[in-house]
């Protein structure tokens, strides 16, 4: 069994996303981070960065003793290791996952996140970060568009962590004043994933919370 501490954010939405394509037992747990949950000690005891996902899982491969795992990549990465799933073994297509996976928590998330906040939720409008971050996000979905275009998958042929850690971000695309059209293969990759039935057990899932 695994405990997800979680919101229905992008991030959050990885692991149900993992979740549900392994098939893997867990219990939710929501953080309310608009009541400053994630700052109580007990989420902090597992989440030193009081940030949202976390996880405790009571069954790791080593045979010990419960196991806590802060930020979402790591998690991503650690259930993929821990259920062979989700991450190939062969060296060209596992490394080019990770270095998709690696994009996405490094830029495409944290831009993506910036275009959100002086879009949406900064007290006064600044034009220069609303341009930079507009700019930055309309890069970063060329160059997804770009590997989509050569590839059906992130990491290649397969459907892998990669995938789902960049899908939640873009779910909010217009949200990120971008019109998919202009991106076809991430159009389609989008719709690929959205269509899946472990995505719309998540996205079930998410709303008993």
């Amino acid at each position: 069994m695994i405990d997800l501490y979680y919101a229905p954010t992008p991030n959050g939405h990885k692991v149900t996303l993992f979740l549900e394509e392994a098939e893997l037992d867990y219990r939710l747990h929501r953080v309310d981070i608009s009541k400053g949950e994630q700052f109580k000690p007990e989420f902090l005891a597992i989440s030193p960065n009081n940030k949202i996902p976390a996880i405790i899982d009571h069954a790791p491969a080593d045979g010990g003793g419960p196991l806590s795992i802060f930020e979402s990549g790591a998690i991503l990465l650690y259930l993929a290791e821990k259920t062979g799933k989700l991450l190939s073994p062969e060296l060209r297509e596992r490394q080019a996952t990770l270095q998709w996976l690696f994009w996405q928590v490094g830029g495409f998330g944290p831009m993506l996140g910036q275009n959100h906040h002086f879009n949406h939720f900064a007290p006064q409008p600044v034009p220069y970060a609303i341009e930079r971050y507009q700019v930055e996000t309309q890069r970063l979905y060329g160059v997804l568009n770009k590997r989509l275009e050569k590839t059906p998958w992130l990491g290649g042929d397969g459907y892998s962590i990669a995938d789902i850690a960049a899908y939640p971000w873009v779910v909010s695309h217009e949200r990120q004043r971008i019109d998919l059209n202009t991106y076809p293969a991430v159009n389609n990759w989008f719709t690929r994933i959205q269509n899946r039935p472990a995505t719309e057990r998540a996205w079930k899932r998410a709303e008993t919370v």
